[in-house]
């Protein structure tokens, strides 16, 4: 046989280099693309959606937002039937209208992210209004302030920190608009006069589940705690 060109050699041994190399590179680069568009396990509580990681503590979020418009909107429409004063019939329009447009905003987030959101209030929640329904008069003025009071007081801290820890774009833009409804509310409340801030519940420790207590010595209801 005769001897092959040294130029054509040469291609022939540079032409295996190349497919060789490949053959070793394609497996650590198909590997490498699988870890980065795999979604995270559901072990440890966090979902990978199109606006960024869910961890449990946004999903739990959310379905508190979506919560507080189920019992603080018809809490504020007590306060607009009921309520004796001026400053008590203002908050509660605030707290209608804020949760009214914070609802659209928590319904449009839980269908971004494909969460169920609660669709009435918590037994906790309920028990609640059935304690301002009871109310009359200036009895009702103060429950109504306090109560209120005390839960928007309590989840301020709990939006501030999913506000500063969430990696997901669609629960920081809810807890941005959170952030501005609860202070809004707080300020109202506030502006009744009310408002017994020696009672007023402490803010939770270790824990996102805060609970507000009634202003009467009849205790809360019993149940998971919600905002």
């Amino acid at each position: 046989m005769s001897r092959l060109p040294r130029s054509f050699a040469t291609l022939l041994i540079i032409v295996a280099m190349i497919l060789t190399a490949a053959a070793l590179v394609y497996p650590v680069a198909k590997s490498a693309g699988a870890y980065r568009s795999a979604p995270v396990s559901e072990d440890q509580g966090v979902t990978q959606t199109p606006t960024g990681p869910l961890t449990a503590q946004d999903r739990d979020f959310v379905k508190r937002v979506r919560l507080a418009g189920l019992w603080e909107i018809p809490a504020g429409r007590m306060a607009l039937a009921k309520g004796t004063s001026p400053e008590v019939k203002m908050a509660g329009q605030h707290l209608v209208q804020g949760h009214t447009d914070l609802d659209k905003a928590v319904l449009t987030a839980a269908q971004t992210l494909n969460l169920d959101v609660p669709s009435e209030p918590s037994a906790q929640q309920q028990g609640w209004l059935k304690q301002l329904d009871a109310a009359q008069g200036a009895d009702f003025d103060e429950q109504f302030a306090n109560i209120l009071r005390s839960a928007h007081g309590q989840v301020f801290a709990v939006v501030a920190q999913v506000r500063a820890s969430t990696q997901n774009s669609t629960v920081r833009d809810l807890a941005t608009t959170a952030n501005g409804t609860v202070l809004d509310h707080m300020n109202v409340l506030e502006g009744t006069g009310l408002v017994k801030f020696d009672k007023l519940a402490p803010l939770p420790t270790g824990s996102s589940a805060p609970s507000a207590p009634s202003a009467s010595a009849t205790p809360a209801p019993a149940g998971s705690p919600h905002y």
